[in-house]
């Protein structure tokens, strides 16, 4: 009996590992979609890299500016509490 249970629960492994495999070969995009994929990434278009380099820039500066200061930004510009 011992047996028996032992090789159907390797049965059941090995079909639930397959089902899983079939599922993720069904979902994944084929090499053609996965280059479109690939070239519609906001990495590839240039303009699109200056604007996020800008961004990034900003956000440093910012970050440099509230690191340098002793003030808590975080109250906004409403003033020192009452």
């Amino acid at each position: 009996m011992s047996a028996m249970r032992t090789i159907l629960s390797s049965g059941a492994l090995v079909a639930v590992l397959g089902l899983g495999y079939g599922m993720w070969a069904i979902i994944s995009p084929g090499e053609e979609r996965r280059r479109e994929l690939i070239k519609n990434l906001p990495e590839s278009n240039p303009v699109r890299m200056e604007e996020t380099r800008k961004r990034n820039v900003l956000v440093m500066q910012a970050l440099k500016e509230a690191a340098e200061t002793s003030d808590n930004i975080a109250r906004g510009f409403r003033g020192p509490p009452k």
